[in-house]
């Protein structure tokens, strides 16, 4: 029994006439009429009743038509979940997100237009370290990433800047410098830099130590954050000092305020990361609107 056996018999007991089915399946009449006579042939037992004007469906086919009718419906599924697969449009897309790049406005715009876009493609996401992502992007568990630069591992992989940012120095609403608009490092040396392990993102960390290390900081005094995002938290308690991503300014702590480095060279990109060899559909659709993106101001 072949499916478009089924299809030929679901069109004729759905029409009741052999000559208007033919015309649906765009065949003509006398091969419909003798595939359906082979089916029942197959069945063993007739199907339906030839009338001078049509046709009447008998117990037996009755019965066969509901059968008949979810199998070809499952099977026109199963093709288009397939065909859409294959273009992008549907399926699963796994994503993965760096920790610090959560308050990035224009990561969030992207997902949403997408999802707007293709509704039918169920989105996987999942937050974690900077080690973590490239790994798991490495072995395929992730079909992309949004992660931070500098990234020494990053360079494996396939990279589309989405932003640059200007790292900014939080501090407590209390310190006598709040509400300065630009501070020198060298004036927060005698101060606690409150900082994220280095394997949330060891580029970055190794550039903000360097800059700290050579304002006067010392080592000594640096308090280790579990995350660039709850560093926050930890300055407005007073604990010290932060330099964090401009994106985070929209973290609305009224314990906590932000400005600008004097003299700033300390800048961080925002990138979209996939793996070089045979990318999926749905991640070159990504790629594509993140190319609409208004230019960041």
């Amino acid at each position: 029994m072949e499916l478009r056996h089924l299809r030929y018999f679901v069109a004729v007991a759905e029409t009741l006439h052999f000559t208007r089915a033919a015309e649906l399946l765009g065949i003509s009449q006398p091969p419909l009429s003798q595939q359906i006579l082979r089916l029942e042939q197959e069945i063993g037992t007739p199907l339906l009743k030839r009338l001078t004007r049509g046709v009447e469906l008998t117990e037996a086919g009755e019965a066969f038509l509901a059968d008949a009718r979810q199998i070809v419906q499952l099977a026109d599924q199963a093709l288009e979940n397939a065909r859409g697969i294959a273009r992008g449009i549907s399926g699963q897309l796994s994503l993965g997100f760096a920790s610090s790049v959560a308050f990035n406005s224009r990561i969030f715009t992207l997902i949403h237009k997408f999802k707007e876009r293709y509704p039918a493609m169920a989105l996987l996401t999942r937050e974690e370290n900077m080690a973590l992502l490239m790994q798991d992007l490495q072995e395929g568990l992730l079909d992309a990433a949004f992660i931070r630069l500098p990234c020494e591992s990053s360079k494996a992989f396939n990279l589309r800047v989405i932003s640059t940012e200007k790292m900014l120095i939080a501090l407590p609403r209390s310190h006598p410098l709040s509400g300065t608009p630009t501070v020198p490092l060298s004036a927060l040396a005698d101060e606690t830099l409150i900082i994220f392990p280095r394997d949330v993102s060891p580029s970055l960390y190794e550039l903000i130590v360097t800059a700290c290390l050579r304002a006067g900081f010392s080592r000594h005094t640096f308090q280790q954050a579990p995350q660039i995002t709850t560093s926050l938290g930890m300055v407005a308690a007073g604990c010290g000092i932060a330099l964090v991503p401009e994106s985070m300014r929209c973290v609305d702590n009224p314990d906590v305020s932000f400005c600008d480095i004097e003299n700033n060279t300390l800048f961080t990109d925002v990138a979209f990361a996939w793996r070089r060899l045979h990318p999926s559909k749905a991640v070159l659709h990504l790629l594509a609107m993140l190319a609409e993106l208004p230019a960041p101001h």
